[in-house]
């Protein structure tokens, strides 16, 4: 990559870094909004959802649309709304009001990632799209992980309203370095207007229906069971590091820290792996990674040291940057005319797929504790990487 087009791919991965923040420093907060709102905790865990459902359903939406009206343009619109619609959230009287701030924030958000993808896909050339990607995603990912411990270390010194406005100015930032982007190939005297098409809803679900079932399925089918099992591990984590290894929840969250900085490690190196492996080898070092997650979280359910725990974290991060980005290179290529909806579905199929990890997961729990959870994950990553090293398109 040249450093400008570094830039461009460091200032959308801060872009997309706010999006993923904004969501998982809520999960620490939640007994803080629950005693300001004078609710049960488990009731305020609706928060989480309000935001995550538009988040996935979304982003093909918000890819079609971008591929339509230009992609900057969607970018610099949806990250204004982010930011704006977190800052309300710091004033909502009434869980009501909360969730309804929160299902508009995750509206806004569902974009982000999707648009920033497809934009690196023009400004990158093919050879250097793998390690812009990986790169991309690792700083979006980032931001993941260190929330959770920054999240919980804001809601306990200034309170859960200053968490929410301190990540609306993150958010402002970010627009402020989305309006330093221009639509690729297009000068910047040129009128963003003039990028505009027709967008035909009847057409969007074709094209969907034809990308996801269609030549490129296998990627599809791919990026779902990544989000059942990576998603589904991640999101048991802390309530695993509370429970079984008796961490308070701004430790855990610290701990979990180490899924983003793996997460950007991972990115950063992933260009590298795919020169030297290709497409398959890259998620095929992306799985082993995760298999040793689940390795180390069963050492950890046995024995409860967060040591092990510790390395489980770093391990996920590490696997899952290196696994879903590679599925959003290939991607680009089964239908480079509808980039962004072809980026999109695998949002989508990855957080839709998260979605089901997460009852799937809680059923695991309940009839056999973490340690049969951690178990099937790591039998599902080892039946998935036979499959993609076969049915995954080389690269």
């Amino acid at each position: 990559m040249t450093p400008a087009q570094r830039n461009v791919v460091v200032t959308l991965g801060f872009c997309g870094l706010v999006s993923a923040a904004d969501n998982w420093f809520v999960s620490p907060a939640l007994p803080a909004i629950a005693q300001a709102l004078a609710i049960a905790p488990s009731t305020a865990a609706v928060i989480l959802t309000a935001y995550l459902v538009p988040y996935g359903l979304l982003q093909p939406l918000c890819g079609a649309v971008g591929d339509a009206v230009g992609r900057v343009r969607l970018l610099r619109i949806i990250v204004a709304g982010l930011a704006a619609s977190t800052i309300i959230c710091s004033i909502a009287p009434t869980l009501e009001a909360l969730v309804a701030a929160r299902i508009i924030t995750g509206c806004f958000a569902a974009g982000i990632i999707t648009v920033s993808q497809a934009i690196v896909g023009d400004v990158v050339g093919e050879q250097d799209r793998q390690g812009a990607i990986g790169l991309l995603m690792g700083i979006t990912f980032t931001g993941q992980g260190l929330s959770a411990g920054l999240g919980g270390i804001i809601c306990d010194l200034v309170g859960w309203r200053a968490a929410f406005v301190c990540f609306g100015i993150l958010g402002a930032l970010a627009w402020l370095g989305a309006m330093r982007l221009r639509e690729p190939g297009k000068k910047p005297e040129s009128s963003s207007s003039e990028l505009a098409e027709p967008f035909h809803p009847a057409e969007f679900l074709s094209n969907a229906a034809r990308i996801f079932f269609g030549n490129g399925r296998a990627v599809y089918i791919t990026a779902c069971s990544t989000g059942i099992i990576f998603l589904g591990v991640y999101g048991f984590m802390g309530t695993f590091l509370a429970e079984r290894c008796g961490l308070a929840s701004t430790r855990a969250g610290l701990l979990m820290m180490f899924y983003g900085l793996a997460c950007l490690t991972g990115g950063s190196v992933s260009g590298r792996i795919g020169a030297a492996r290709g497409s398959r080898g890259v998620i095929a070092v992306g799985e082993t990674s995760g298999i040793a997650a689940c390795a180390l979280l069963c050492v950890s359910a046995l024995t409860g040291s967060w040591i092990a725990a510790l390395g489980a974290a770093a391990c996920l991060g590490f696997g899952y940057i290196l696994v879903q980005p590679t599925l959003v290179t290939l991607s680009m290529d089964i239908d480079p005319k509808h980039s962004g909806l072809c980026t999109g579905l695998i949002g989508l199929g990855v957080f839709a797929g998260g979605g089901v990890g997460s009852v799937v997961g809680g059923a695991l729990i309940g009839t056999g504790g973490y340690l049969v959870l951690w178990i099937a994950a790591g039998i599902a990553l080892a039946c998935q990487a036979l499959l993609a090293a076969k049915a995954l398109p080389k690269g």
